[in-house]
């Protein structure tokens, strides 16, 4: 929380050269499944949640930006390609996933379901396994390093450099 009471969130892209930290509540928490969406986030839909002008403060690095249609721009990291942001006339949503805490923004509305795919309501039925019990992979993580940028901001991003 701010001094003022107002809640905090902060996120960024996955390299780190992009970085964002809003000061006060977030709104229709959603998920967005039109082909437009899909296409800009590279999966089954889209989960974003709106911030109040004057809230979303860039604190490293800025988006390139798409004009993806006549009444949206999409931000992401032009470094690693991490969409961000969708923006129109009436604001400007962030990715969920792209929050330090994403558990903490749960959507609450479906948006373009003309266009869902017809197995995302199943997925919660597929076979789960936690990473490191897969015997395949278990070995390669023992030589994993992550570049990563970590869910919480630093002052200078990759480690060592000098911002």
């Amino acid at each position: 929380m701010s001094l003022d009471n107002k809640p905090i969130f902060t996120g960024g892209c996955q390299c780190g050269a992009v970085r964002f930290r809003v000061e006060g509540a977030l709104h229709h928490a959603s998920i967005c499944h039109c082909r437009m969406c899909q296409k800009a986030f590279g999966s089954f839909y889209a989960p974003l949640a709106t911030v109040n002008e004057g809230t979303l403060r860039w604190t490293r690095g800025e988006p390139k930006r798409f004009k993806s249609s006549s009444i949206a721009t999409r931000g992401f990291c032009g470094e690693c390609g991490t969409p961000l942001s969708f923006e129109a006339d009436d604001g400007v949503a962030l990715a969920i996933g792209a929050f330090d805490d994403p558990a903490s923004v749960a959507p609450d509305k479906q948006w373009g379901i003309e266009n869902k795919l017809p197995y995302v309501d199943a997925l919660h039925d597929l076979p789960g396994q936690r990473t490191e019990d897969d015997a395949e992979v278990s070995p390669l993580l023992a030589d994993l390093k992550n570049y990563q940028h970590p869910d919480y901001d630093t002052a200078a991003w990759p480690q060592g450099s000098k911002q």
